[in-house]
């Protein structure tokens, strides 16, 4: 049988269910002992059911927790954490763990399969927990940034001896609102290549190379034959994932938010 009391006063008020047990033994064992459940009705307005892992039983008269029913009153605490701090440390736990497995692969071009299977895996994690659904309107995505790992051979350029391969820093920066792109190697070629982007949703855009650049001095023009399209999937102020139309994957971090691509 259950009897439900309530008090107030002028700054807060409670309510209190009190439990009569049955009179047959209960499942502990133990005496016959009424059990007080003490409710704050502020938080009433937004209960949830709790997690059963985030429920502890108190004692009363010394406050540590139940292990075994004794003879006195228990008290029920609920914990109402909002689940978005355990979120934001998943996240940038798979953060770390992503930078720390693309560290020794030298952008990619060291990876084996396993270590491009783990990567892909650890980014799809990333993915699942991104909170800029929309990144072709949002300004996170403008400025420079810089390709930690890809799995493009047209990038890698694996073929290659090691020293005919691009082995500096390259950058790839992007203007949502001028939707302009712009593709830029360091030592030893200075290649460069800019494009306009057409969107195709609220992250996929299509890529329309229409200059380049060859040891960052000489124009040449477009004949339209650069193109593809590119998937935003992952963004915040630091790092960003895509993933372009022939399923390959592009990790970059931000080093210049202010950067802006040429117009021409």
């Amino acid at each position: 049988m259950a009897v439900f009391t309530s008090s107030s006063s002028s700054s807060s008020s409670t309510a209190s269910l009190t439990a009569l047990p049955h009179s047959s033994t209960n499942s502990f064992n133990s005496p016959n002992l009424p059990i007080k459940i003490t409710l704050n009705p502020l938080l009433l307005s937004s209960y949830r059911r709790p997690n059963p892992s985030s429920v502890h039983l108190h004692r009363i008269n010394n406050k540590k927790p139940l292990q075994y029913p004794g003879n006195e009153d228990w008290r029920i605490r609920v914990s109402f954490f909002p689940s978005f701090f355990t979120r934001t440390k998943d996240t940038e736990s798979l953060k770390e763990e992503l930078l720390e497995a693309i560290a020794p692969l030298d952008r990619g071009a060291e990876a084996s399969e396993d270590d491009k299977d783990l990567i892909d895996q650890i980014a799809r994690k990333l993915e699942a927990v991104n909170k800029v659904k929309e990144p072709l309107k949002s300004n996170l995505l403008n400025g420079k940034w810089e390709l930690l790992y890809t799995t493009s051979a047209s990038i890698l350029q694996n073929q290659r001896p090691k020293l005919l391969r691009p082995n500096g820093k390259i950058y790839q920066a992007i203007n949502v609102d001028t939707l302009r792109a712009q593709n830029m190697e360091t030592w030893p070629f200075f290649n460069q290549a800019t494009a306009n982007l057409v969107p195709l949703n609220a992250k996929r855009v299509a890529v329309k190379f229409d200059k380049f650049k060859i040891a960052g001095l000489i124009p040449i023009k477009s004949r339209g034959s650069g193109r593809g399209q590119l998937e935003i999937t992952y963004l915040d102020e630091e790092l960003r994932i895509s993933r372009g139309n022939q399923g390959n994957l592009f990790v970059l971090k931000m080093v210049d938010p202010s950067y802006r691509v040429p117009l021409q």
